[in-house]
Parts: C-alpha cells; structure tokens; sequence
C-alpha cells in the first residue's frame, strides 16, 4: 500500500510535467508571432496611455475605463463647455472623463488611439507614429501633440518600444469616435 501512493504520485508529477511541457512549448510556439503585440500592451498600461486615451465612466464603484471605448480618446458626443478661466495655482483641470485638459495652452482632447481608418490611427504608419511620439508635432510635422501628452517620455522611448506600442494598438477593435480639435486659451478666442 506504502508503495502504491508514491508511485500514483510520481505518475501524476510525471504527467503534469509532460502536459507543462508541452503546454510551454506551445505557447512558445505562438508567442513570437504575438510577443511584439504583448509587449505593446505592456507599455500602453504601465506608461498610463489608458489613464487618458480611454474614457471614464461611473461603476459601480465609481470611475472606471469604459473599456467598450478603449483607447479610443475623447468620446464625441461629449460637448464641453468653454474650460474656466485659471487662476493662482490652480491652472490645469480634467474633465471626469480624464478625455479632456485645459490650461495654459488651452483645451486638448485625448486623440483615438484605435485602428479606426477615418477617426483613429488606422491610416498612420509605423513612421508616422514614431515621427509624433518623438517630436511632439502631429505625424511628426503637423500641430503640436499638447498636454498632458508626456512626449517628454516618449521621445526618450526605444524604437521596439514604439514598434510594440504601434503593433499593439494595431490589433485592439477600431472605435469610431471623432475627437474634437483643441481649442486654443481662452485669452487667445
């Protein structure tokens, strides 16, 4: 009997551990083509790029992503009002969307980040992505990117950082949402 068990155990061990092998060794077959993919996923949640690209809704808990909007920017049936005027220290707001900023600069609208082809990045190449994240200026010549964009950190990102970030936002669902354009300070209108 004392010998039984240890030899059921032994066999169980020795099929788990095929069945880990050759569940490893199919995941590593698949995950080359995806590895890229996973990394950008990565970067985009750990530099915060969900915190502003995808939209706020209120849950059952309070704010959380509207991920059926993931990354997809400023929602465009959401008016905003003319931002207040800031004043002393306080010169920089959100919207409870996280979606919109105003200060110094005016009001800026989180850009859509999905493969839309007519509202998102679907027509960008891969230059043209690392062209805006590294220069600040939309496609790298255009206007510029404004706050809060952290181009100050992204400019500093590595070139397969940019490409799995690109590759990843390549593969989520394209969103039609057509953000609205920046508005410029309110002194300038």
């Amino acid at each position: 009997m004392m010998y039984f068990a240890p030899t059921r155990l032994r066999l169980a061990l020795a099929l788990g551990a095929g069945l880990l092998a050759l569940n490893a060794s199919a995941a590593d077959t698949a995950k080359p083509a995806n590895a890229k993919i996973q990394r950008g996923h990565y970067l985009v949640v750990t530099a915060g790029c969900m915190d502003c690209h995808t939209p706020l809704k209120m849950g059952p808990n309070g704010p959380e992503p509207d991920l059926s909007r993931n990354l997809s920017g400023h929602p465009e049936g959401m008016q905003m009002p003319p931002a207040p005027a800031a004043s002393g220290p306080w010169m920089i707001g959100a919207a409870g969307t996280l979606t919109a900023w105003y200060g110094p600069w005016g009001t800026s609208f989180t850009a859509n980040l999905t493969p839309d082809m007519e509202t998102g990045i679907g027509k960008w190449t891969l230059d043209d992505f690392k062209a805006t994240l590294r220069s600040g200026r939309h496609l790298g010549k255009g206007r510029p990117v404004l706050p809060p964009m952290p181009i100050g950190a992204t400019s500093k990102m590595t070139d397969a950082d940019l490409e799995a970030i690109f590759a990843y936002l390549r593969s989520i669902p394209a969103v039609k949402n057509r953000v609205p354009d920046a508005r410029p300070p309110l002194a300038a209108q």
